[in-house]
């Protein structure tokens, strides 16, 4: 018995479901591939490539070793510089002529190495009276100053070496004094001065002497502290701390907060008797002079850029 032939018809609905079918099933699969690529594809694309995690550890890195940098700076200038940072010590008065002095004070301070002979300080150092009203309404008055003395104690040298005046800032607090005897410091390195502007922000180191020989005695052996403490103002004071090798600068750190003109300001603390220290930047290079500090302000640490420093040593460079 023959089977019954289906109507054509038939095979084409068939044939026309099948199909609708796969199409179904192909378009199904086309947005389950759509739904996947989107799925996983923008983990892929905001996850890091190979290129850039060669760059992100790069620069972790780079990180790193500035903050190492940073933090090796203060020991590093004061083992490279300490010996060519002196402390100033001074006596000077102000009066009238075939008359007792009006004023007689001693003068305390820090002074570096910026060329032959050439030592920076501030100007209240050189000239003690400068700044101070008392001296200065003597002087408007006919009075006259004069240094009696002015020398300089270097680390590591049992003997001081006398200053002469070179050149002073007629409008900031700098100068350049000069050193009589030249041999007396050979070998001594001449600091560095920075070339670049100075940036708010980055780290300073400062290198002087707060509170002059009074600072240097306190930290003394128990046994100096005891025999100096009392005459800690005294020029045989420092002559026995030369002596012995105590002649040692403190180091303080911090950062630059501001630079409007030629002034900086820091918060790295400091005294009387670090004026005219250098003040170093992340590089070991000199950015400034440690000029004042305002009371009661912890962030107010004024100091003078080198870039009015540098006149001053040309001036006195000139000279013969």
């Amino acid at each position: 018995m023959s089977e019954p032939e289906l109507p054509q018809g038939s095979n084409e609905v068939t044939e026309s479901w099948q199909q609708t079918v796969q199409a179904v099933l192909g378009l199904v699969l086309l947005i389950g591939a759509v739904a996947m690529f989107h799925y996983y594809a923008p983990a892929t694309a905001q996850g890091p490539q190979p290129d850039d995690l060669q760059k992100q550890v790069h620069a972790l890195t780079q990180q790193v070793a500035e903050l190492e940098k940073e933090q090796a700076m203060p020991a590093l200038v004061l083992n490279r510089y300490r010996n060519s940072i002196g402390y100033i010590y001074g006596v000077y008065q102000v009066g009238f002529a075939n008359q007792p002095a009006a004023i007689r004070a001693r003068v305390s301070g820090t002074g570096f190495l910026v060329g032959d002979g050439l030592l920076a300080t501030n100007r209240h150092v050189a000239e003690p009276w400068f700044g101070d009203s008392e001296a200065e309404g003597l002087m408007h008055r006919g009075a006259t100053a004069m240094l009696e003395s002015l020398v300089v104690f270097f680390p590591g040298s049992a003997t001081p070496v006398s200053l002469i005046p070179g050149a002073v800032s007629p409008v900031g607090d700098l100068a350049v004094l000069k050193i009589e005897d030249k041999n007396a410091i050979r070998g001594l390195a001449v600091l560095p001065l920075a070339k670049g502007n100075a940036l708010p922000g980055e780290l300073v180191t400062v290198i002087g002497y707060p509170m002059g020989i009074a600072g240097m005695v306190a930290k003394s052996p128990s046994g100096i502290y005891q025999r100096l403490a009392y005459r800690h103002n005294d020029i045989t004071a420092a002559s026995e701390l030369a002596a012995l090798s105590l002649i040692r600068p403190s180091t303080t750190c911090g950062h630059l907060g501001d630079v409007v003109g030629d002034k900086l300001i820091y918060d790295a603390p400091t005294a009387h008797g670090g004026s005219g220290g250098p003040v170093f930047n992340s590089n070991a290079e000199v950015i400034g002079v440690n000029s004042a500090y305002i009371d009661g302000f912890s962030g107010g640490t004024l100091g003078f850029s080198v870039d009015a420093l540098r006149p001053l040593i040309a001036e006195v460079e000139k000279r013969p």
